[in-house]
C-alpha cells in the first residue's frame, strides 16, 4: 500500500517531485495534488516487477481544468518500451478511463469513451490480470476486459502525475495505491474511504 501523505517518502521508497505538487488535508487524511503543469513525483522502483497476474489500485480526485489526456500513474521497465500506465480523457465536462499495458511484443488498451465519471470527485480505478485475461475498473465496475498475454515485467521506475517522459500532466490528486500480485476480485477492492464519497 502506498500512502499518498509526504513528497519525499511513498511506501519506503524515497520520491523526487518536481513542479509544484503539495500534500493536502483530506477527510480521509494526507493526499498529494497536482495541479496538471510540471507537477509530478518519481520513484525508481516498479511495484510491480516480477507479477505473472497483479492487481493495480489507485484512489484519485481528477479535478475541473486538466488537458483532454492526462496519464496519473505510470510503470515502467529499465531500458525497453515495456510499461503499464492509467490515463484519463476529459469528454464533454466529464473523463473515461484508459488502462494500457504492454510487455514485449504484446499489449493492450482498455477504454470506452462511453462510460464518463465525474470530475472533482474521488474515484477507485483497478486493473487486474489474471495471466489471460486484463481487465480495468472504475468504482468497482468492470469497463473493459480483453485476453493478451503479459509476461512479467522487470525492474523499473515510477512516476505520478505525469507519464515518465514528462508529458500528458494530471490536474487533480492521489490519496493511495494498492500493488497486488495476485488478480483480485470485486470485493476485495479498495473502497473510496466515506467520507471523501460524501
Amino acid at each position: 500500500m502506498w500512502k499518498f501523505d509526504s513528497l519525499t517518502q511513498i511506501g519506503g521508497h524515497a520520491v523526487t517531485a518536481e513542479g509544484h505538487p503539495r500534500v493536502i488535508a483530506t477527510a480521509a487524511g494526507k493526499a498529494v495534488e497536482f495541479g496538471g503543469v510540471e507537477d509530478a513525483l518519481f520513484l525508481n522502483v516498479h511495484p510491480l516487477a516480477g507479477a505473472e497476474t497483479f492487481t493495480w489500485e489507485v484512489i484519485f480526485r481528477p479535478d475541473v481544468g486538466g488537458a483532454a489526456e492526462q496519464r496519473f500513474f505510470h510503470f515502467q521497465e529499465d531500458g525497453t518500451e515495456t510499461r503499464m500506465l492509467f490515463e484519463i480523457r476529459v469528454i464533454d465536462g466529464k473523463w473515461c478511463l484508459d488502462s494500457f499495458a504492454m510487455s514485449g511484443t504484446e499489449s493492450k488498451a482498455l477504454m470506452d469513451r462511453g462510460k464518463l465519471h465525474s470530475l472533482g470527485a474521488w474515484h477507485h480505478a483497478a486493473a487486474v490480470y489474471d495471466g489471460r485475461e486484463y481487465r480495468n475498473y472504475v468504482d468497482g465496475v468492470l469497463e473493459g476486459a480483453a485476453e493478451v498475454r503479459l509476461a512479467p515485467q522487470g525492474a523499473g521506475r515510477t512516476s505520478v502525475g505525469t507519464r515518465i517522459n514528462r508529458r500528458d500532466y494530471f490536474k487533480g490528486a492521489v490519496l493511495a495505491a494498492r500493488m497486488t500480485n495476485r488478480a483480485l476480485g470485486v470485493g476485495e477492492f479498495l473502497k473510496v474511504p466515506g467520507e471523501l464519497a460524501k
